[in-house]
């Protein structure tokens, strides 16, 4: 019964370190001078942790957090970005105004106590 409590502790530990990580995204995207549209679009597909705008490129966001931005970097697996890539399909499907925007996958770092690092432009969609 303890493991069990144990492990649902760190369970909510994570998801808490996770909401946390991704305001903290979301306030540097902003700062950019990027608009929010969504956050946590989910879909059969897939999840898209942020749906971002600037200009005309519409930025679908990744988020990572881990102890340092090496890690965070490795933490994103050729599965996570097909996943991706089709809940970025889907998205569009349910937003046709957004297909006239220029798509761009990101990938946003957050380090324990560092400024979240945006890596833009982290992969192209179908070069796996």
């Amino acid at each position: 019964m303890k493991r069990e409590q144990g492990r649902l502790e760190r369970k909510r530990r994570a998801e808490r370190y996770g909401r946390s990580s991704e305001m903290l995204a979301v306030l540097a995207l902003r700062l950019r001078g990027y608009r929010i549209l969504l956050r946590r679009f989910r879909s059969p597909q897939g999840e898209i942790d942020i749906v971002a705008r600037r200009g005309r490129t519409l930025c679908i966001v990744e988020v990572k957090a881990r102890p340092d931005h090496d890690s965070a970097v490795l933490a994103l697996t050729l599965g996570q970005r097909l996943r991706i890539e089709r809940a970025a399909q889907a998205l569009l499907a349910r937003h046709p105004q957004l297909a006239v925007c220029d798509l761009r996958f990101d990938l946003m770092l957050v380090g324990r106590g560092r400024w979240p690092r945006l890596i833009a432009d982290a992969w192209r969609a179908g070069m796996a």
